[in-house]
């Protein structure tokens, strides 16, 4: 063989060798015009959650109260306050660490309709009741708190509703949120047997305070 046969019988082997040896590599996918691809989204929304309160409603925005119990020295006037709710929406976490709550009450002089000689204040009492404190024990009612023209049934509690009175309380807010309590009262007005006839009124607010 000459020499020229010869390089070419070496180079047609090596290029043997070479194809031989190679790898082979997987086409890829191609998209075809018209084909469709999908990307699946997903999300997950929390449901909004308004934060809680702590609010007071009551039944009602008057009462009209009546005579029962009078005596020759002292008459009696008496009447049931409103249903009064304290409602707390709030959970745990949203209570004040050692916080708790109260509705107090005070009242007006009743004032006369005709320009009669007002009735003081201190001449109306209440006896709060607990209609729904809840299972904690941790919600209770205030003391009664009777007239001036009583004998004090503790110390001090002779004043009428002169000043802020305790209508119900409860120890500890975080311990009794995320309910709702209900308390009444039995309401009483005593003046002497001659105090002048005619309407009087009185404005009693009851405040909550934590």
């Amino acid at each position: 063989m000459n020499t020229y046969k010869r390089r070419q019988t070496l180079a047609a082997g090596v290029v043997g060798a070479v194809l031989t040896g190679a790898a082979v590599l997987p086409s890829p996918a191609l998209a075809e015009p018209g084909d469709d691809a999908r990307v699946r989204v997903t999300v997950d929304i929390d449901e909004i959650r308004e934060p809680g309160v702590l609010a007071l409603s009551i039944a009602g925005d008057a009462v009209a109260l009546s005579e029962d119990g009078s005596t020759l020295l002292v008459r009696q006037f008496v009447g049931t306050l409103p249903t009064v709710t304290v409602t707390d929406t709030r959970v745990a976490d949203e209570v004040p660490a050692g916080a708790n709550w109260a509705v107090l009450g005070s009242a007006t002089d009743f004032a006369g309709a005709t320009g009669q000689a007002p009735i003081t204040a201190d001449h109306f009492g209440w006896k709060p009741r607990l209609l729904d404190g809840g299972e904690t024990g941790l919600v209770t009612e205030g003391e009664e708190v009777v007239t001036s023209l009583d004998e004090a049934t503790q110390p001090g509690n002779n004043v009428g509703l002169v000043d802020q009175e305790l209508l119900v309380s409860a120890f500890d807010s975080e311990a009794v949120a995320s309910d709702s309590y209900s308390v009444n009262a039995d309401l009483y007005l005593r003046t002497p047997a001659e105090v002048a006839a005619g309407a009087y009124s009185s404005t009693l607010t009851l405040s909550l305070f934590e």
